[in-house]
């Protein structure tokens, strides 16, 4: 959206450029596009099991992120994207979303390139930008976002066809807990990615490769179907990951429907793992992993299965009512669990940018403890999104 009124995070960034091409301020603000997100959540989990009763826990998270673009002339436009929250410095500095009760911010740069649109239907962009993949989260209002700097070229053939490949040098990426073992290096990061289009049905699948660490890909079908009374949005999706210091092989497949009658709708998935393992995303709520509720996660765990239900009612035009479940029936390794979830959700969407959720539930995890004593744990959250 453009503004005549700008944040100081986006004055300065305004101001940068300005001084840089020796324009006025009046002019730059009329090339400038700022948008973003500010994110407040609060969690209570009261957590009960044979050795340790009552146990509480809560956590206040917070995150704001802005988004600043600047057409610099006709077919160069700059972006940037600063965060607000808890950068974490030690490891692979994977941005986090701030958590600690009355903890200062950090504030930073995630990203700064350069976009360059001059070939027709074609996208270069240049610098540090976020890593948009099945397997990474690039945007995410509260949580981690995979960035690089490298370069991703993106063109489109008509409506049918789009292609995409990206090259980094350099990533946030944070691998430590998908594989089995790390082996250090440059670790480049390099995707391909192809979606077809026609007749409602979208088809796509992509490849990445991480140097000395990994191959990946992913195949994904998803379309919409009109039965009149009734709409039915089918999908599916195959992913698998490779280590390349390992026999290794990380499989997840899962398909879904979700379905809209008036004000009713419901939806409904099942998804497996292999033997080898379920990591097969960077980031466990990416489109190749399997996040689809709150606390019951599929991304990770091997030879498992899960189920995810839920039904909802539209009761008016800004208030959604929603009950979901979520069961894991897991594998043999002795860090895998049964789980199932069970939470009740009042979405309240105040305005365009305004939305608020409760969530209040159950979770249970059989032998959680080290004394094998399960986990039964009441769950809540309050979660308030600002989008501009």
């Amino acid at each position: 959206m453009k503004i005549t009124k700008l944040s100081l995070a986006a004055i300065i960034a305004i101001g940068s450029i300005t001084c840089a091409n020796a324009q006025s301020l009046e002019n730059a603000i009329k090339n400038v596009e700022v948008s973003g997100t500010v994110v407040y959540r609060y969690n209570n989990y009261e957590e009960n099991n044979s050795a340790q009763k009552d146990d509480s826990y809560t956590a206040n998270n917070y995150k704001a992120a802005i988004n600043v673009s600047s057409k610099v002339n006709d077919d160069i436009k700059f972006n940037s994207r600063f965060i607000a929250g808890n950068q974490d410095n030690a490891g692979e500095n994977v941005y986090n979303t701030q958590s600690e009760s009355d903890e200062n911010f950090d504030v930073f740069l995630s990203e700064v390139n350069f976009a360059y649109s001059g070939i027709e239907n074609t996208m270069i962009t240049i610098g540090k930008q976020g890593i948009t993949t099945p397997f990474t989260l690039s945007r995410d209002s509260l949580g981690n976002e995979a960035t690089g700097t490298g370069v991703v070229a993106s063109t489109h053939m008509g409506d049918l066809v789009s292609l995409t490949a990206g090259y980094f040098n350099q990533t946030n990426l944070d691998t430590g807990d998908l594989l089995s073992s790390v082996v250090s290096g440059s670790n480049d990061f390099y995707y391909v990615n192809g979606v077809l289009a026609f007749s409602g049905i979208t088809i796509d699948a992509t490849y990445a490769d991480s140097e000395d660490q990994f191959d990946a890909y992913s195949i994904g079908v998803a379309t919409n179907i009109d039965l009149g009374s009734v709409s039915l949005s089918p999908y599916a999706r195959y992913s698998e990951l490779n280590e390349d210091v390992s026999d290794i092989e990380n499989t997840l497949w899962k398909v879904g429907m979700g379905a809209q009658a008036g004000i009713f709708g419901a939806y409904l998935a099942y998804g497996e793992t292999g033997e080898d393992g379920g990591n097969v995303a960077i980031d466990a709520s990416s489109d190749a992993g399997m996040d689809d509720h709150w606390r019951v996660t599929l991304t990770g765990i091997s030879d498992a299965s899960v189920i995810y239900a839920s039904v909802n009612a539209q009761v008016t035009e800004k208030l959604n009512l929603a009950v979901k479940y979520s069961e894991i029936d897991a594998g043999t390794a002795s860090n895998d669990i049964d789980q199932n979830e069970i939470y009740a959700q009042a979405a309240y969407k105040m305005s365009k940018n305004l939305s608020t959720y409760v969530r209040l539930g159950q979770l249970e995890k059989d032998g959680y403890y080290a004394d094998g004593s399960d986990l039964d744990s009441i769950i809540g959250r309050a979660h308030i999104q600002y989008s501009f």
